[in-house]
């Protein structure tokens, strides 16, 4: 049901080049067919989210990062209502607030790691504190290596923690991103999520893709892999992330747990009288 491995593995990040890829390439050429494909993985994603939770063993925890518009919310929306909302632990960060200063700057993401049994979704992530925090002069330069150390440290933790990392880029070109902004522009449905700083950031796209690339570059492991999503097409975008968890929730390996019954038929008929 999902796409093969070799079609997942041309997303790898290439070090030399994490955004050298045209984020408008096509992988998947047929939209009806891929549309067609990730409905039909997504109550076989809904079974093995059931089968993780039953568990209680393993975690995953899936990053999503990417310019704005370039389609995490729509990720969310599209590929994980595959998963029963019980399951999931779904975390939005934003600029870290005045308390959340104050403290470690891992602290944050830390306390949202997901227990066992449940399917984590970071929809932006601790590498916003490499990129974002020093774009927007909340840490200075100078403390860059020593946040990546501990990034990598952290993500080292998470492997020992049973907690199977899937880190996505969802890698959008200016000008897909230009006409989204216009289309929030002109929808009060998509208008809301507006701000000033949406603008500031496309002004600055070529600057914040070229940070990014030095990140992804810099933490990408054959450990902690990142995969880079061209997603200038949004049904090829959703694919591909849906197959990647799939692929990811494969590895696992899981079934039914096996263990006895907390009680007996017997015990359960002699209720009835």
């Amino acid at each position: 049901m999902r796409l093969e491995d070799a079609l997942l593995d041309s997303c790898l990040c290439q070090p030399d080049a994490p955004l050298g890829g045209d984020p408008r390439r096509l992988l998947v050429s047929d939209k009806s067919t891929a549309k067609q494909q990730l409905s039909d993985l997504k109550p076989w994603l809904n079974q093995q989210q059931t089968l993780l939770w039953a568990n209680r063993r393993d975690a995953v925890l899936l990053l999503l990062q990417g310019p704005d518009c370039s389609g995490k919310d729509g990720v969310i929306r599209h590929v994980l209502s595959a998963c029963n909302p019980q399951g999931l632990a779904l975390h939005s960060f934003q600029a870290p607030s005045p308390a959340e200063r104050a403290e470690h700057w891992l602290q944050r993401y830390r306390q949202r790691l997901p227990a066992p049994g449940l399917l984590g979704v970071f929809n932006r992530s601790y590498y916003e504190g490499l990129v974002s925090d020093l774009q927007d002069g909340l840490c200075p330069d100078a403390a860059l290596a020593s946040r990546r150390a501990e990034v990598a440290t952290l993500e080292t933790q998470l492997g020992q923690q049973r907690i199977h990392l899937l880190k996505c880029y969802l890698q959008l070109s200016r000008g897909e991103q230009r006409l989204r902004l216009e289309r929030r522009l002109e929808l009060p449905s998509k208008r809301w999520k507006l701000s000033r700083a949406d603008l500031e950031a496309h002004r600055q796209f070529d600057s914040l893709q070229a940070r990014w690339a030095s990140e992804l570059a810099a933490s990408h492991s054959s450990a902690a892999p990142w995969y880079v999503i061209p997603a200038d097409h949004r049904w090829q975008r959703d694919l591909l992330v849906a197959s990647l968890l799939a692929r990811t929730l494969e590895r696992l390996q899981l079934d039914w747990p096996a263990q006895p019954a907390p009680f007996s038929l017997a015990e359960l008929q002699a209720c009835a009288g």
